[in-house]
């Protein structure tokens, strides 16, 4: 029997890719960007534990299951060459900011420049958002969708806790707490996305918070 379909093991060949896909140390520096986290916090909008767990909650359902999470699922589900510049295509035209889009190309090149090294027959494209570049990745492991999606999910939370416990700044133990309820939320997301049909992107506070940090006066992060 193929446990892919059950929900509740995952095979050892398609769990490790994931979590190296999904592993803070992937070279594709999503490290270096906060996506108007900073930008939250130089506003005073974010300062305390409960507030970073709150903002990063709201953006996870509100943006991310809604956006990058469905384009995942497309991009796993597509099965012509077309499908996938539509959906790149719709990314990149989402990006509200100049910094936002920067940062999904930047990654997503970053990331193919990574397959090329790893896998090199399944190293295709240019100039490719993250997600989408991410999903074929992903896709070249033969992943099961849901897994695929919740991984990407864990590694955006990974990243945006470690860049709340530098800039907000809060305790290892604070970003852990923090990591935990995203955790606990992640299935939530997923489910919604894949009910999903149709990506959506509508964060007008996320759009003007990353336009304030554009020019904002000292800058840890590129976003």
């Amino acid at each position: 029997m193929d446990t892919r379909t059950t929900g509740t093991t995952i095979p050892t060949e398609a769990l490790l890719p994931l979590m190296w896909l999904a592993s803070p140390a992937l070279p594709v520096g999503g490290f270096s960007y906060s996506e108007g986290l900073e930008a939250a916090v130089d506003a005073g909008v974010v300062t305390t534990e409960a507030q970073t767990a709150e903002w990063l909650a709201q953006q996870l359902h509100l943006t991310l299951a809604r956006a990058d999470l469905v384009i995942v699922k497309r991009v796993l589900e597509a099965n012509a060459a077309d499908d996938l510049r539509a959906l790149n295509d719709w990314v990149l035209q989402t990006r509200e900011t100049s910094e936002l889009r920067q940062q999904t190309v930047q990654m997503g090149r970053s990331l193919i420049e990574w397959l090329k090294v790893v896998r090199p027959g399944a190293a295709t494209g240019k100039d490719l958002a993250y997600p989408v570049a991410w999903a074929l990745a992903a896709s070249s492991f033969d992943v099961d969708v849901r897994d695929a999606m919740t991984a990407f999910a864990f590694g955006w939370a990974e990243n945006m806790v470690q860049a709340a416990v530098r800039v907000v700044p809060l305790g290892q133990s604070a970003g852990q707490r923090i990591l935990s309820r995203l955790a606990q939320e992640i299935p939530a997301a997923v489910r919604a996305a894949l009910a999903c049909v149709e990506p959506q992107s509508f964060s007008p506070m996320l759009a003007i918070l990353s336009s304030r940090h554009e020019n904002q006066y000292s800058r840890l992060f590129r976003s």
